[in-house]
């Protein structure tokens, strides 16, 4: 005779502290950041945590020069960014998903934009691949190289919410 599988529905109804226990658990889990090399602007290779320092609050924003809510998200940060700065002393780190084809639009973009952030590479994706992101943009609030807020898409007004997380991490 073969076991009969618990069905896991029954089982969290039959015992609904533990269903509030595992959901509580995975909505709220941290994440380290992955890994991985990026390539700044001028074609030196970088890892992740180097980028960021272990005590900081940092923004990463992972947007291509095809993607338009990418650049508005970007341009509204820009608007407010140096104030951020002033504030919470957080950085935004502006990680370019641009493939091989479209990455030679990323330095004429960002010098018509004026942006003060740091602009770097994932021509290979490999970032955005570890970060199992499907889609940009995607935004992430990292302390101690540990992911502690993630948003993806763009709506505007978005900045705020993330400015809040920024006020909250940083103190």
């Amino acid at each position: 005779m073969l076991s009969k599988t618990p069905n896991p529905i029954k089982y969290f109804m039959k015992y609904p502290i533990l269903a509030v226990f595992f959901i509580s658990t995975f909505a709220f889990c941290q994440n380290e950041l992955p890994v991985t090399d990026l390539t700044t602007l001028d074609g030196k290779t970088i890892t992740v945590s180097e980028m960021i320092g272990d005590d900081d609050v940092a923004i990463i924003s992972l947007w291509a020069t095809w993607c338009v809510p990418c650049l508005k998200e970007l341009d509204a940060i820009s608007e407010v960014y140096a104030d951020w700065q002033d504030e919470t002393n957080v950085n935004l780190y502006a990680v370019s998903v641009d493939d091989s084809r479209t990455v030679k639009r990323v330095k004429p973009l960002i010098n018509g934009k004026g942006w003060e952030y740091d602009i770097f590479l994932d021509t290979n994706n490999d970032f955005k691949r570890a970060l199992g992101a499907s889609t940009v943009p995607l935004t992430l609030l990292v302390k101690n190289n540990v992911i502690v807020y993630r948003h993806s898409g763009y709506n505007p007004g978005a900045e705020y919410e993330l400015y809040e997380k920024v006020k909250e991490y940083s103190n």
